[in-house]
């Protein structure tokens, strides 16, 4: 049975899933419904009397030694979908985020992480964002869930629930090692990083 997380709360994945390997990290948002143009604050604020362009939200993953990034090649993403050693795989750029489900997956394969990773931080930027004049307060139902990919059965799912009006860029959570174990943490910490570079600099 699925675990519902709140922010800050911390799952063993090992413990209740014997045997488990490979994971399916999948994470999913909507796009608020649009704002009115005609006039006001809003309109002032976002532009008015066109459409808004869809909310392209990129999730990656960044893979850690002792805590920390310590190379590019590290960060799994839509411009490098396949890790080097082949263990961490995003299966690719969802533009809008519209429809139901999972809007970008990332699978992990636990059990062929090489030793020395001991954290891989899940993350989604708003692509363009600045730009744009988007930000995490036009986005609700966001969530993320860990499913096992032996049997598609979901194992937590942690919905992002506060207001994040303003932030550009999400810190969704942290599979991480813990003696010989490996959990979850539902982190949900937003950012104004502008791209993935910048929030990724959070981790050198």
């Amino acid at each position: 049975m699925s675990i519902s997380l709140q922010k800050g709360q911390k799952v063993s994945l090992s413990k209740d899933n014997a045997g488990l390997s490979k994971i399916i990290v999948g994470l999913g948002w909507d796009e608020v419904q649009q704002y009115s143009s005609g006039g006001g604050f809003l309109s002032a604020l976002f532009g008015g009397g066109s459409k808004q362009q869809p909310i392209d939200c990129d999730a990656s993953a960044l893979m850690l030694k002792n805590g920390k990034l310590v190379d590019k090649s590290d960060i799994v993403y839509f411009g490098n979908l396949h890790h080097k050693s082949g263990t961490v795989n995003h299966q690719g750029d969802n533009l809008t985020g519209a429809g139901d489900g999972d809007d970008e997956q990332i699978v992990i394969d636990l059990a062929k992480v090489p030793q020395e990773y001991d954290k891989i931080v899940i993350v989604v930027n708003i692509y363009q964002a600045v730009q744009r004049h988007q930000h995490f307060g036009m986005i609700e139902n966001a969530f993320i869930r860990l499913v096992d990919a032996r049997n598609n059965n979901e194992m937590c799912k942690y919905n992002l629930t506060e207001n994040y009006s303003g932030m550009t860029a999400m810190i969704f959570g942290e599979v991480y090692r813990h003696n010989g174990e490996w959990k979850f943490s539902a982190v949900g910490q937003g950012t104004n990083d502008p791209g993935l570079g910048e929030l990724s600099r959070r981790f050198v």
